[in-house]
């Protein structure tokens, strides 16, 4: 699986987003500013390519459906950022979200009961 740049991931946040559709519905599920209709179909095409879209022809016009969902590319990259920038430690990555005032002390609290109530 090929890290997606900004613009793709975008893009796969509205096919996730919208499931089944066209660069019309995937466009509508983007936030502003849009990118041109054209340069949307053009990432599309290329996420097919690349093995994240799969699409039927209906009629004259193409459907793509996701071919990886949102949680499988999820698992992916953030492992990878957990490796290669945390020391492979989640504990690493919370700390530094602590450290920069990313996450309050209720967030936290509610990350614990998380893992309390998933190891029940």
């Amino acid at each position: 699986m090929e890290k997606l740049t900004q613009q793709e991931e975008d893009a796969m946040q509205a096919v996730w987003k919208t499931g089944e559709g066209n660069v019309k519905s995937f466009m509508q599920a983007l936030a502003e500013p849009f990118p041109p209709y054209t340069t949307l179909a053009s990432t599309i095409k290329n996420l097919e390519k690349k093995g994240y879209l799969q699409s039927r022809l209906i009629g004259n016009s193409y459907l793509y459906a996701p071919a990886i969902s949102e949680e499988a590319y999820k698992q992916k990259f953030m492992g990878n950022v957990v490796k290669d920038y945390f020391e492979n430690s989640y504990k690493e990555l919370v700390s530094f979200f602590v450290q920069k005032n990313n996450i309050s002390a209720d967030e936290l609290k509610e990350i614990i009961g998380l893992i309390e109530k998933k190891d029940q």
